[in-house]
């Protein structure tokens, strides 16, 4: 357990940010967030990038330890906080499975559902790319999903957390869930964790 709150620097409707704070619940550690105005560019200023030289969001402040990238403090949480290594288990096949589902959310989650998702919430020009990037994925995770319940191993996983937020969201950004219905049953394992905290929702 950390000597104080963990702090979480993000926005309220970031996925990226949901993963963290997400985990954060799941391990029923303490935290506080610190809100990061990204309208006004907050996230690029000397003082943010002093955390973060990327200037994106999340960070967290664990004591002496400021990190960024959601992907990167969920394995330092894991690695710090799970000392039974459920979220990130020691066996190596289980963590390359993990790192291919990060993979996968950094690259066409990411650049699919994700950016879909943007360009309907900040009035962007219309992408139908990133909403045939996010149907392609979500079809493999459906395939994927036959005769599993987890992404990456028999229990939930980072993989399962890194995924999450964007797919769950996906039709804030024009991308419908009722093709894949493996796909929906996953999402609602992953809500029926102990201590789950979902995302506000911001239309769709």
């Amino acid at each position: 357990m950390p000597s104080r709150p963990i702090r979480l620097f993000g926005h309220p409707i970031s996925g990226h940010v949901h993963r963290v704070r997400l985990f954060l619940s799941l391990l029923d550690l303490p935290f506080e967030e610190a809100s990061v105005d990204l309208a006004s560019g907050e996230h690029k200023s000397p003082a943010f990038r002093s955390r973060n030289v990327f200037g994106q969001v999340p960070v967290i402040e664990d004591g002496d330890v400021t990190l960024a990238d959601s992907n990167a403090i969920l394995v330092y949480l894991a690695r710090t906080y799970d000392p039974a290594r459920r979220w990130l288990p020691e066996a190596p096949r289980v963590q390359a499975e993990v790192q291919r589902w990060f993979s996968a959310a950094a690259g066409p989650l990411a650049h699919g559902a994700a950016a879909a998702r943007v360009a309907v919430l900040f009035k962007r020009p219309d992408n139908p790319t990133a909403r045939a990037m996010a149907a392609s994925l979500f079809e493999t995770m459906e395939q994927h999903l036959a005769g599993r319940d987890w992404l990456a191993a028999a229990h939930a996983t980072l993989a399962d957390l890194a995924m999450y937020t964007y797919t769950a969201h996906a039709p804030e950004g024009g991308v419908s869930l009722e093709p894949w219905p493996r796909l929906r049953a996953w999402l609602q394992r992953v809500e029926a964790l102990p201590r789950f905290a979902g995302m506000v929702r911001s239309g769709g």
